[in-house]
Formats: C-alpha cells, sequence, structure tokens
C-alpha cells in the first residue's frame, strides 16, 4: 500500500530528537511492507519560508502537501500533529484523489483543552481519528466524520534496545525524566520522594528541580543506567492513558510505576506494571520493590516481554492502517475497542 505520513520528522534537531512516536509508526509502517512517503510540516515550513522562519512558510507548505499527494498517489495519508497542515487542505488532497482515505492520529493529553479543540477540528474532514486516550473518553468527538479508536503508545526493538530487568547491578534506583509542568501537580510528590524515601535509594530526576533535561542518546543512556522508572502523568484517571514514557521505561525493562486510575490491567498481564493508588502507595512499593531485587527483575522482564510482544510498532502500525482502511484484523490486537 502507498501511505503519505504527515508528522513532525524532527529533521532539524540533527540527532538529538525526543523519543517519537510518529517516527515508530513510519518504522512500523515499513516494517509492514508499506511504501511510505513522509511529510514533515514543521520542516517544510521552516525550509521553504524567507530567512527560515515557519509561520512565514504555512503556506507553501501546505501547498507542497498536495504537489506531494498528486505526484505520490497515496491510497492512504496518516496526519499525525501537523498543525500546520489545515482542513481545507484535506479536503483538497481528497479532490485531487477521490479514493484517498485520510486517518488523524492525536498523542496529546485530552485533559489540555487546546488539544481537544484539535481533535473536534480534525474529526470533521478525517475518516478515522486514533487518539492516546482510552475508548472510555472518546465520546467527547462522537458525531463528526471521523470513526473514532484508541491507540497505545508502542515500543519499538530498534528503539527500546535496553533491558535493565536482565541486570542485577545499576547505579540508578529509580528515575523519573521530566521538564512539563503545566496542567499537572506531580512536581510535589517527586520532592517528596526524593526527601522521604530512604537513603540508599539513589533517586535520579532529570529535567525537574533546575536540573538539566535529557534527550537523544542522552536519554537512552538514562534509561540503561536504571533499574526503575516512575510513569507519573501530568494528571491522572483517564482511561488507558499514559505519557509515550510508560512504554519507553517498560520497554527498555525498567520496573515502571504507573497509577491505577488508567486502568491499564486491563490490558497488561498482572504482575507486570506496579499499580499505586496515592503517594503513600507509590512510596511504600518503590521500597519494597528495591528490598526485592529478584521481583523487580521478574516483574520488569514480564512488562517487557509483553509490550515487545503485544504492544510493538509492527503491531500498532498495521491495526492503524487496518482499521483506517476498514479492513479486518490480522492480529487479535489487546487494545482493539471502539466507543
Amino acid at each position: 500500500m502507498r501511505i503519505l505520513h504527515v508528522a513532525h520528522q524532527q529533521l532539524r534537531k540533527y540527532g538529538h530528537n525526543r523519543v517519537s512516536w510518529g517516527q515508530k509508526l513510519y518504522f512500523g509502517l515499513i516494517r509492514n511492507n508499506h511504501c511510505v512517503q513522509s511529510f514533515s510540516d514543521r520542516d517544510v515550513a521552516a525550509f521553504e519560508a524567507p530567512l527560515g522562519i515557519r509561520d512565514l512558510g504555512k503556506k507553501k507548505a501546505n501547498a507542497r502537501l498536495l504537489q506531494t499527494v498528486e505526484a505520490f498517489e497515496p491510497d492512504l495519508m496518516i496526519v499525525g500533529h501537523c498543525d500546520i497542515i489545515a482542513n481545507e487542505t484535506l479536503e483538497a488532497a481528497r479532490a485531487i484523489n477521490p479514493n484517498l482515505i485520510i486517518a488523524g492520529c492525536n498523542n496529546d493529553p485530552l485533559f489540555v483543552p487546546e488539544n481537544v479543540d484539535k481533535i473536534k477540528t480534525r474529526v470533521q474532514v478525517v475518516d478515522s481519528m486514533f487518539v492516546s486516550t482510552g475508548v472510555k473518553e472518546l465520546g467527547l468527538f462522537k458525531g463528526a466524520r471521523a470513526k473514532l479508536w484508541h491507540m497505545p503508545n508502542p515500543v519499538d526493538t530498534s528503539i527500546e534496545t535496553f533491558d535493565a530487568s536482565a541486570s542485577t547491578s545499576l547505579p540508578t534506583d529509580l528515575i523519573f525524566c521530566s521538564k512539563e509542568t503545566s496542567y499537572t501537580e506531580r512536581g510535589r510528590w517527586v520532592e517528596d520522594l526524593q526527601t522521604q524515601l530512604p537513603k540508599a535509594i539513589n533517586f535520579k530526576t532529570p529535567g525537574s528541580f533546575g536540573q538539566p533535561g535529557v534527550w537523544g542518546r542522552d536519554y537512552d543512556r538514562a534509561l540503561s543506567q536504571s533499574k526503575m522508572g516512575l510513569n507519573l502523568n501530568r494528571q491522572e484517571g483517564l482511561h488507558w492513558y499514559s505519557s509515550a514514557r510508560m512504554a519507553q521505561l517498560v520497554g527498555n525493562g525498567l520496573l515502571t510505576f504507573t497509577h491505577e486510575g488508567g486502568q491499564f490491567d486491563e490490558l497488561l498481564p498482572p504482575e507486570s506494571l506496579v499499580y499505586f493508588s496515592d503517594y503513600d502507595d507509590l512510596k511504600n512499593k518503590v521500597v519494597e520493590f528495591h528490598q526485592d531485587d529478584a521481583k523487580r527483575r521478574y516483574w520488569a522482564s514480564r512488562g517487557r516481554e509483553f509490550f515487545h510482544r503485544e504492544i510493538n510498532s509492527t503491531l500498532y502500525a498495521q491495526y492503524i492502517v487496518e482499521a483506517a482502511m476498514g479492513l479486518p484484523f490480522s492480529h487479535a490486537y489487546v487494545w482493539a475497542e471502539n466507543p
């Protein structure tokens, strides 16, 4: 199948990238033997703009996308976080290629009002919309053109390459990486853990409390030196919602602590993720697993194995293609439900 993948490809990062779900989708599409043409809206806008000023290149980026549709003749166009591309441009793409199917993907949280507005705008024009929050929350977007689907945050065998569960001697006992402070009070928990966890627990918090964040290879190295990781979302309790951090931690074999409100016990097997209900429960469970390293490694290995087998980018990409194109599912995807 010929697929046009429209997303921020981080071309101007020159390798110093954040881990990207869009990149994982791109890799998965190729592994499934699709012919994939990528289009990075933000980078095209900057490249085409006078003096490289991205905002001055938005109109040209939309025109270049239509030029790409005409030249490439895709069967499916997948549009991710590409706010530069207007709905009118997607309609024009259909006029060029009347058989074109368009799928939207949104990997941002629904507790950010601006993101809800973005999805409400896109569902008016795309044929399917895939959202990283679970099916119980997607009623907000019913009644528009798009059929609604949940999509997970997958691991990728070429990105999540480490296995902390196989090691008994790593310098960092617990890690939490984040610089985001809007719509959240999780920083208080992190600060309290720093002071209240036993001194024997080496707790690293890159990006918090004035510490520099870690990206690209620095992020990979930080995870590869850690036994356990905190998956603290900016807000908890949304069905099957987590930042991509959870897949990055679990996929690299770190024992991962996540809030029970996400209901991931519906997707993952027992003794894989560690669920906590409140701050005291989290603190006690961190201490428990720090004191029992064999238990830590066993649970972490089960989580890693399950993610790499059932929530990987190859299955993820093929699911999006099959759901968007109305094809029978080729796999019993653990997350596949409609609202």
